[in-house]
């Protein structure tokens, strides 16, 4: 295991046991939270299509990993069918403990949830595909993530006809 890679998971260690050190380490992250752009909801969440964007670093167990040794994150997504069981998925993610995730995927993927309240007509329907990220993404691999992943996930939701996304961060 590479020094990048412990340097990772010990991080997640101290900021799990210690919130206020990671909530401090956060504070540098928002400098740009003030052009995000807000959009007033145009349609109903009962007759709009809800897909699921997390950075929860979940993936099928068939597919390629993020790749951890690159102490900058990596800025690739991975497309998952939201009818994948559990058995068929994985956590690849230095960032962060997976204890909780482990037990229920829910936690940074919940398409149980989305699936409830497809059943109870809350939503009109949830798109079949989610898209995971790699949460940490750091230095010359923002530019990558914000220029490619995030518009090639953006514009499929769009060409799919999606109304809305829920970004469930990790």
């Amino acid at each position: 295991m590479d020094l990048s890679r412990v340097k990772n998971r010990m991080l997640a260690t101290v900021f799990t046991a210690f919130p206020s050190l990671a909530a401090r380490w956060a504070k540098r992250l928002e400098q740009d939270m003030d052009r995000i752009p807000w959009a007033e909801p145009i349609k109903p969440l009962h007759l709009a299509t809800l897909a699921l964007v997390t950075t929860g670093g979940v993936h099928r167990c068939e597919d390629a990993p993020f790749d951890m040794k690159d102490p900058d994150g990596d800025p690739s997504f991975r497309e998952v069918p939201v009818n994948t069981g559990r058995e068929q998925l994985e956590i690849t993610h230095d960032y962060y403990d997976h204890a909780h995730a482990r037990e229920d995927i829910n936690l940074v993927f919940p398409v149980d949830r989305l699936r409830t309240l497809d059943t109870h007509d809350a939503v009109g329907r949830v798109h079949p595909v989610a898209y995971s990220f790699m949460g940490h993404i750091d230095g010359r691999h923002l530019k990558t993530l914000r220029q490619k992943g995030a518009r090639a996930v953006a514009s499929r939701l769009r060409e799919a006809g999606v109304d809305y996304a829920l970004l469930v961060p990790a």
